[in-house]
């Protein structure tokens, strides 16, 4: 039971920070007694000349005003941010806020009213006019709105910063792992065996082998500072990435790349292909008997529809000790989370395995691309 309770407040404070920002229940507990003890002193001439006890009466009437004012805004607060949650979505919320707290102000001042003049019947200064009761009113709902719209727009500001900078992070580090992934010693060793066995069987396909290769590790090197990437340098460097690839696996590979040029305009996050390509190889069984089928389309042809590029290929797992990491694909999650609000999305079922990447439409200039492949 105590651990349920404890899951419970935890829950319930989690429910509060998400939606004002902070956990206001101390808040609560501390201001409407000391906002309530200092309104007939700033508002309605009362003194403590006379003592705590004989001002305990205006500070009971106060305390009710308060208490009615505070939580009516606070509910109607917390009820507008889960009814607008988007950013977008803030004038319409503040507008529906203003107006429910005018409303609750009415409806509080009349009910406390009604008590206080039919049970209590607190005295006041002949000084004070209604004047004065609705400057004291409109203060406290003014003032405790403001703390808490402040103290939420202060949470939302620092949380972006904070997400801003882990973005900045992730990128960096799947740049980094993107490097080290594709900058493969297996890769090139890999590549110079295949080139051993080419030489003396077919030079003039030898000396493309190395043109390829050397087009691959340029367009790494040229791609290290680049954001994004237009969708047709990509599949240029992906061509000459499944060229090796073909002459290493023979057969055992086959490839199909379909994508119009009319979406080559698009962008999308460099080596993301590559990762793709060398995930499936890396996890698949290959071999004449159980050729791997791997193919690059559109997720759909209509003009109306957001293109997005979809990976696949056929399911054949290798037997491995340790599961996969993905760290391939988190790599390239956490890339496109830093550009788009569009996801990449991974299925998996008997018979394939599916990735499809969003493309970007240009927005910004495309920094450093890697022209040199475009040929």
């Amino acid at each position: 039971m105590d651990i349920d309770k404890q899951t419970i407040s935890m829950t319930s404070k989690q429910a509060l920070v998400d939606v004002l920002g902070f956990d206001d229940r101390r808040f609560v507990i501390v201001g409407i007694p000391l906002l309530s003890f200092a309104v007939p002193l700033l508002f309605f001439d009362a003194d403590l000349s006379n003592g705590l006890i004989a001002y305990l009466p205006k500070w009971g009437i106060s305390i009710l005003y308060t208490l009615g004012y505070w939580l009516a805004s606070r509910n109607i607060i917390i009820a507008m941010r889960r009814r607008y949650p988007a950013y977008s979505d803030i004038h319409i919320r503040l507008f529906y806020t203003i107006l429910l707290i005018v409303v609750a102000f009415f409806v509080v001042s009349t009910i406390v009213g009604a008590f206080d003049y039919w049970c209590l019947q607190v005295k006041q200064s002949p000084n004070v006019t209604e004047f004065d009761y609705k400057i004291a009113s409109f203060t406290i709902l003014s003032l405790v709105s403001t703390i808490y719209e402040s103290i939420f727009l202060y949470d939302r500001w620092k949380r972006s910063i904070i997400e801003a900078e882990k973005l900045k992070s992730d990128h960096i580090q799947s740049q980094l792992e993107g490097l080290k992934s594709q900058v493969n010693p297996h890769f090139l060793f890999n590549s110079l065996n295949t080139l051993t066995y080419i030489i003396p069987e077919d030079p003039d396909t030898a000396v493309k082998f190395v043109q390829k290769l050397s087009k691959v590790y340029r367009y790494i090197l040229e791609i290290r500072d680049t954001k994004l990437i237009s969708l047709s340098e990509e599949l240029s460097f992906l061509n000459a990435y499944v060229f090796l690839l073909k002459e290493r696996f023979g057969e055992s590979l086959n490839v199909q790349i379909n994508v119009p040029e009319a979406v080559h305009h698009l962008q999308i996050v460099p080596l993301s292909l590559q990762i793709l390509f060398e995930n499936a190889i890396k996890h698949n069984i290959i071999s004449s008997r159980q050729p791997l089928q791997v193919e690059v389309f559109l997720s759909s042809t209509k003009p109306s529809d957001c293109p997005k590029l979809v990976v696949r290929n056929n399911l054949q797992k290798k037997r491995q000790a340790m599961p996969s990491t993905r760290v391939g694909l988190e790599n390239i999650r956490s890339r496109y989370a830093f550009f788009s609000d569009q996801k990449m999305t991974i299925a998996e079922d008997e018979n394939y395995f599916t990735v499809t990447l969003p493309l970007i439409h240009a927005q910004l200039p495309v920094e450093g691309q890697a022209s040199s492949l475009a040929s």
